[in-house]
């Protein structure tokens, strides 16, 4: 099995910054993607960042400029830097990945979620 583990998240006040951690184990022969997302109270969970194998990234258009996401391939594990928040960006904070756990099988799989609160 395949487990991802968050960390990092918290309180901050606006203007501020927190880094995301989400480290993979178990069962990986390559990992094709790995990324965020958040989900706000009575919203829908959305894409922030996505960062392939390969190193392409991808970002909501309201993020953009203010996070980055990056990737530590020896360690399975991918970052996301947030500067500049807001009181909008506060949710539970998801990590996402897509792990062959064979050459020929391909899952997704979810971390626990971390919250991020940002206070104004």
């Amino acid at each position: 099995q395949v487990q991802l583990v968050e960390s990092g998240g918290g309180l901050v006040q606006s203007g501020g910054s927190l880094r995301l951690s989400c480290a993979a184990s178990g069962r990986i022969f390559s990992i094709p993607a790995m990324g965020w997302y958040r989900q706000a109270p009575g919203k829908q969970r959305e894409l922030v960042a996505v960062i392939t194998s390969g190193g392409r990234t991808n970002y909501a258009d309201s993020v953009k400029d203010r996070f980055t996401i990056s990737k530590d391939n020896a360690k399975n594990t991918v970052y996301l830097q947030m500067d500049s928040l807001k009181s909008e960006d506060t949710a539970v904070y998801y990590c996402n990945a897509e792990i062959k756990i064979t050459i020929l099988i391909t899952k997704n799989y979810w971390g626990q979620g971390t919250q991020v609160t940002v206070s104004s």
